[in-house]
């Protein structure tokens, strides 16, 4: 269900000043940011240098310069950027208390030997930590919407404590419904209690909207399902009228098309391994493609192959960009992960193929909520769209000073330059800091359920836990 707003006046207290109340963490349910260097990365109203936004009641009601709102509550952007909420679209949040445990692409103690090994000893209450960890880092990082890729939903109350701990922390969201790490690659994945989700757990018009993530038919490090476990899957999933999340490896999308699974309701992850001929099957059935820079180039080396992000943006194909996972990648910063793609591309390319920084912007935003079908009301700072939005100091030492705000926030950029976070209107970070989470319990409870976990183990993986 949809989180309880945070309760504000809708006028200032006789007892604050407006110095006072610009600098509270709480703002109300109407109030106008003003001066401000506006992306709105809605391409018809463009870049303004000294711009204002009008939020009432979660919703941007006008954009513009000098706007006329007496009696208004004002919060102060100048010297601020304000672009639209980062939008990741593909993130493995229930292992994000891993992080301490994973070296990179060890074979012993890397992310697929340490979650293969740990996932079937998740409790709820470990995957609640967890999931609360990531999302809490990730606010701190701009993001505002996130693709809960569930790939260990163990059980039905597993499932209820992912939920939970996105609607405890406000986020908007995606949970993509999937399997536990113990499954047998025969078995089906939990489609009833799939079903008990999309009737009883998700509210139509709310925050978090639901799909389902599959298991992968081509060899992988998680074992290779049967296309026809994975076919059952999709065409149940299809019934239920819900959108598709499965990884990519080299030769998926010409199995996948074989088999009648592409669609338009299809995202895929990693665009790595991809020929020629499979990027115009992905385009002409409209199948999107999220791109994890920082994992990919981690696993560059393997059969994946280099990031393709260009191929598929020449075939027409939808992109976007995601964290993966923060236990594998070690951090949520959503600015690396624009950064990572950019230098990938310009070691393949070099000056010859630009990629600008609006396009990464554009990756980061607007293409993120079209590739979850949020688009018409997130990913741009347009009138009639939900509010979710952040501010950017330019100030700061390490960007200062900025004469192009889209090329200092990808060049440049870092989630300790993020201000405010908006999600539905509401601040989920004011100066720099969570406003309705306390960031040293949240630490010290993921770091106890990681404890828990590592405990008793017959292998020495997790030692440096105790």
């Amino acid at each position: 269900m949809r989180p309880p707003p945070i309760s504000a006046p809708t006028t200032l207290s006789h007892s604050m000043t407006q110095e006072q109340a610009s600098a509270s963490p709480v703002l109300p349910s109407e109030y106008v940011i003003r001066k401000a260097h506006v992306l709105t990365m809605d391409s018809e109203l463009g870049e303004l240098p000294s711009g204002d936004i009008h939020v009432r009641d979660g919703r941007i009601v006008a954009v513009g310069s000098d706007l006329s709102c007496a009696g208004v509550h004002e919060v102060n952007g100048e010297e601020m950027i304000a672009l639209p909420g980062f939008v990741d679209t593909h993130w493995h949040l229930w292992n994000s208390a891993l992080r301490g445990l994973v070296r990179g692409d060890d074979a012993e103690c890397g992310y697929f030997p340490v979650t293969l090994q740990l996932g079937p000893h998740f409790t709820p209450q470990d995957s609640y930590s967890a999931v609360r960890l990531g999302l809490a880092e990730g606010l701190l990082s701009g993001i505002t919407t996130v693709h809960n890729w569930s790939h260990n939903t163990r059980t039905p109350e597993h499932a209820d404590a992912e939920l939970r701990a996105m609607r405890d922390v406000g986020i908007r969201g995606r949970f993509s419904y999937g399997w536990g790490q113990d499954l047998a690659l025969t078995d089906t994945m939990n489609l009833d209690d799939l079903e008990r989700v999309q009737r009883e757990c998700i509210e139509p018009g709310g925050l978090i909207t639901l799909g389902a993530a599959v298991r992968t038919p081509i060899a992988n490090p998680r074992g290779a399902v049967p296309i026809s476990v994975v076919a059952h899957e999709c065409n149940h999933i299809r019934k239920l009228g819900l959108p598709i999340t499965m990884h990519a490896r080299p030769g998926i999308v010409a199995v996948l098309q074989e088999h009648g699974l592409l669609g338009a309701d299809l995202q895929l992850v990693h665009p790595q391994g991809i020929s020629g001929e499979e990027c115009e099957m992905l385009a002409e059935h409209r199948t999107s493609m999220t791109c994890s820079p920082i994992i990919e180039m981690l696993y560059a080396q393997s059969t994946r192959g280099v990031i393709q992000f260009h191929e598929l943006e020449v075939a027409g194909v939808q992109q976007s960009l995601s964290v993966d996972s923060s236990a594998a990648s070690a951090n949520a910063d959503f600015f690396s992960c624009i950064r990572a793609l950019l230098w990938s591309h310009k070691q393949r390319f070099g000056s010859s193929q630009p990629l600008s920084a609006r396009r990464l912007l554009e990756l980061a935003t607007i293409d993120g909520a079209r590739d979850l079908g949020l688009a018409e009301h997130i990913g741009s700072i347009t009138p009639g769209k939900r509010a979710d939005l952040m501010l950017v100091r330019s100030t700061d030492l390490n960007m200062a000073p900025v004469f192009d705000p889209a090329h200092s926030l990808v060049y440049s950029g870092q989630p300790v330059n993020v201000d405010t976070v908006l999600v539905d209107g509401r601040a989920l970070v004011r100066h720099g800091a969570l406003t309705r989470l306390d960031a040293r319990a949240i630490a010290r409870e993921a770091r106890e359920s990681v404890q828990r976990l590592s405990a008793g183990l017959p292998t020495g993986l997790c030692a440096e836990a105790h």
